[in-house]
């Protein structure tokens, strides 16, 4: 057995979860290890559907130009019930919302991320699986097996599991995993076909018996091609691999692709032919397998310095294409705390926050989805059309209560509130640029927080001594831009950038009530809201984050 240096983050899995950590770790400087049991990436289009908070995450990470180059746009979903067209569902958003929902198969995801990774010079190790591991107070000390059968121990600050819904790093930490399996299995693949149907739009078409109960479903996803899509539907009886206790693998959950023997396309056509809108032919087949399904989630997303995240934390049916990008979130969420636990400028309570923050959004997530599967997809949602489609694209996650997050200081707002997504909004200018900027042009390739300090009629007095109170609480780790309402004096904001509201978007979106301080944390959220700014809300927020600092810190600002 060989042994290794000590590394900062030891990750195992390298699908799209496994890979955003790695990401955020590696721009943040975190040196991290990240170790895959397979040799090579799976050319499935197992996840498609990308929502519009994942491209934000993509915007900020640094891919997202990569990203809509590769991708194809959803629309919307064409509904029928036996063989008769259903209103039309179209999935629009707000103006402010910068990116809209696209279709990309998971092979492309994870390419993207891949060759994004090696720009910070990390790479995937393959054929190497994680075997156990031990955890103490300082650290965790984990057993792996390479591509050449040695075995290797890793010493590392943290592990992070992304290692899908048969975890070893979930069975390791002793968490349950409590849900259950739906008896129906299903047929995916990738075909062509060659029918007319509005491109970008999803079809749904199913069928009722007489007593108004699905009894037949098939279901198109659009992916990049002409006429290419991933179907799913009801699995032909002679290829179920059902067996034993609901055909579950030797860990008793049945989730995910099958390895055994997927339809052909004559098996797909007998659906396409019962089922479709449109008589077609399907042709080019890439890749089918058979789909079983679970509604699992973990009793907790970590446990010390070892967390879960993606398929190994919950499982649930893909309606909604929900799967994966709540996956991308655990990472994106956990990766910076980690960084800063790495740093030791963490406070220690910091890496906890994470099951506080996303366990809430995996079950809700896990309830909705199961809900939606067994009542027809999200149109039988009984929510208002608008606010289906932003929670849908995952626009909605919010973690009011957080124990990370600032309580409301000064007068109640309206508009976003700490714990809320930051929205974006168009129309800032500034002193240099000639072109209006989005609030998100402002936060990108800012790895850290940001304070954005609003000033109305009273001009950008007291935003140099609150950047200074920010720098100093945080080690430095906290920017500050200054936002003046249009028609606001310049007032004094010293070095600090300064940028103005010139069409009043940032006002009407953010509803300020005066000069008021908005705290955005590292994934795109607010973890504080400040009205009137004080150094005391601030300092009171900050130490959620950083831990307390000593008051000759301040002194030297």
């Amino acid at each position: 057995m060989t042994h290794t240096d000590t590394r900062s983050v030891l990750i195992a899995g390298a699908g799209p979860v496994g890979l955003t950590a790695a990401v955020e770790l590696s721009r943040r400087g975190v040196d991290c290890r990240l170790v895959d049991r397979l040799p090579a990436r799976l050319p499935y289009a197992k996840a498609v559907g990308i929502m519009p908070r994942t491209l934000e995450i993509w915007d900020r990470m640094g891919l997202i130009r990569t990203a809509l180059e590769a991708a194809v746009p959803m629309l919307g979903q064409l509904v029928y019930v036996n063989g008769v067209e259903q209103p039309r569902m179209d999935m629009p958003l707000p103006a402010e919302v910068p990116y809209g929902f696209a279709a990309l198969p998971q092979y492309e995801t994870e390419r993207i991320l891949e060759e994004h990774l090696a720009r910070f010079g990390a790479r995937i190790e393959r054929g190497t699986e994680l075997v156990s591991f031990t955890q103490d107070a300082t650290g965790v000390t984990s057993l792996l097996t390479t591509a050449s059968g040695a075995q290797e121990e890793v010493r590392s600050a943290f592990l992070v599991g992304c290692d899908g819904a048969h975890s070893a790093v979930r069975k390791g930490l002793g968490l349950t995993f409590e849900g259950g399996a739906f008896p129906e299995e299903y047929m995916l693949a990738d075909v062509q076909v060659d029918w007319d149907m509005p491109r970008g739009y999803g079809v749904r078409a199913m069928h009722r018996d007489a007593d108004g109960v699905v009894d037949d479903v098939l279901v198109f996803i659009p992916l990049p091609g002409p006429g290419r899509y991933r179907v799913s539907m009801l699995v032909a009886p002679e290829l179920s691999v059902r067996g034993g206790q609901d055909g579950a693998a030797a860990d008793g959950i049945a989730h995910g692709l099958d390895t055994g023997r997927g339809p052909e396309l004559a098996d797909i056509q007998k659906v396409l032919d019962r089922l479709s809108p449109q008589p077609t032919l399907a042709s080019a087949l890439r890749w089918s397998s058979v789909f079983r399904i679970s509604h699992r989630i973990v009793d907790r997303y970590g446990q010390g310095r070892v967390f879960v995240a993606g398929d190994a934390a919950h499982i649930h049916p893909p309606t909604g294409a929900q799967g994966m990008n709540t996956g991308i979130q655990d990472a994106y969420n956990l990766a910076w705390k980690l960084a800063l636990a790495v740093g030791g400028a963490a406070h220690p309570q910091l890496t906890a926050s994470y099951d506080a923050e996303r366990r809430p959004v995996g079950e809700e997530v896990v309830g909705r989805t199961v809900r939606h599967a067994t009542q027809g997809g999200v149109q039988a949602d009984p929510a208002d059309a608008a606010v289906m489609t932003m929670r849908e694209a995952q626009l909605l996650v919010g973690y009011r209560g957080s124990p990370i997050v600032g309580p409301v200081a000064g007068v109640a707002p309206q508009g976003p509130q700490a714990g809320d997504r930051a929205p974006d909004c168009e129309g800032l200018s500034g002193a240099v640029s000639t072109y209006p900027l989005r609030l998100h042009d402002l936060l990108r390739d800012r790895d850290g927080h940001v304070l954005l300090l609003y000033a109305d009629q009273a001009g950008a007095v007291g935003s140099v001594e609150l950047a200074a109170t920010a720098r100093a609480l945080s080690g430095g780790r906290v920017e500050t831009c200054v936002l003046l309402a249009d028609g606001a004096p310049d007032g004094s904001a010293g070095p600090l950038p300064v940028y103005r509201d010139a069409r009043g978007e940032f006002g009407r979106i953010y509803r300020p009530q005066g000069p008021t301080l908005f705290a955005v944390r590292p994934d795109g959220y607010l973890g504080a809201r400040s009205s009137p700014p004080t150094s005391a809300a601030l300092a009171a927020y900050l130490a959620e984050t950083f831990g307390e600092v000593p008051a000759t810190a301040l002194e030297d600002q």
